[in-house]
């Protein structure tokens, strides 16, 4: 049986979650619904990020996954496994850095 994942938002992710606007709160719904069933969803795009440190474990990465493509500031979720087995948490929801 596949893992869903459980998801946990920083402060900083649940301010930009509660001020997106409708339009790209639609779009960051459905990238969370996939992230939490499969993380390496092809419509995510998901890959490292290395300009982000990992708040939950310093050794593991921060991982970068697409909300929007091919849009002048596109979105993006920037995310980490954990703190415990089958969660991630959600450092922050912003356009592409």
């Amino acid at each position: 049986m596949a893992v869903v994942f459980e998801l946990y938002f920083t402060d900083m992710a649940q301010e930009h979650y509660d001020g997106l606007a409708p339009q790209k709160l639609a779009k960051v719904k459905k990238a969370l619904r996939f992230l939490k069933v499969n993380p390496r969803h092809p419509g995510l795009n998901t890959h490292v990020y290395h300009g982000i440190e990992n708040p939950v474990d310093a050794s593991a990465p921060v991982f970068e996954a697409y909300v929007e493509n091919n849009t002048p500031g596109a979105y993006r979720l920037f995310w980490v496994f954990g703190p415990q087995r089958s969660q991630i948490t959600v450092l922050a929801i912003t356009p592409h850095p």
